[in-house]
């Protein structure tokens, strides 16, 4: 088997099953890294981002059927050894490592971060995107002011009074980032006048 898995070309191997203490041996022998009880979902990943086969028997192995990778090692994050697979020539997966204090830390960097993985699939999708940082905010804030200025009587009133409510969204990013609120709304403010 280990010689099957050498004539291949392959230098690394990935099992989703055990391997033998005694077939590791030879396979680390001949150069060759491997690691086993790697997850099925891992495995398709793997074969994605590499571009390699998921073969179910080393009969069928082949240098056609692997993938490539620049480089590929075991590292120790956290005290936990983790194998990095990286530098692939078109890799299309990806995975992103999440640590934190505690688990609801890590829980909530998680649903972050999906969330955002979400808002940039949909955003590639529909080509289209709101620009951020309550900059639609005072965009409107500004647009009605101009056009409370048109307008008389208690209707102007209201419509100022909308004007400042909506800019309690950039007001509460800007405190939110630790910045002075007032010096960024009139920044914004300031921007946007400009164009």
């Amino acid at each position: 088997m280990v010689a099957k898995v050498e004539a291949s070309g392959a230098n690394v191997l990935f099992c989703q099953k055990g391997i033998d203490d005694l077939a590791q041996h030879y396979l680390a022998k001949k150069g060759i890294l491997a690691v086993r009880r790697v997850k099925e979902s891992d495995m398709k990943k793997l074969a994605s981002a590499t571009g390699g086969k998921i073969l179910m028997s080393l009969e069928e192995v082949r240098p056609e059927d692997l993938g490539y990778a620049g480089l590929v090692e075991e590292r120790k994050i956290g005290g936990e050894e983790m194998i990095f697979v990286e530098e692939c020539k078109n890799p299309k997966a990806v995975s992103i490592l999440l640590r934190g204090g505690t688990e609801h830390v890590v829980d909530e960097l998680e649903r972050g971060m999906h969330d955002a993985l979400r808002v940039v699939g949909v955003a590639m999708e529909d080509g289209k995107y709101v620009a951020g940082g309550g900059a639609a905010e005072i965009e409107l804030a500004l647009k009605l002011r101009d056009y409370a200025a048109s307008v008389g009587g208690r209707e102007r009133l209201a419509i100022q009074a909308f004007a400042d409510a909506i800019e309690v969204i950039p007001r509460a990013l800007a405190e939110n980032a630790g910045l002075d609120p007032i010096d960024m709304l009139v920044a914004l403010r300031s921007a946007h006048e400009r164009g």
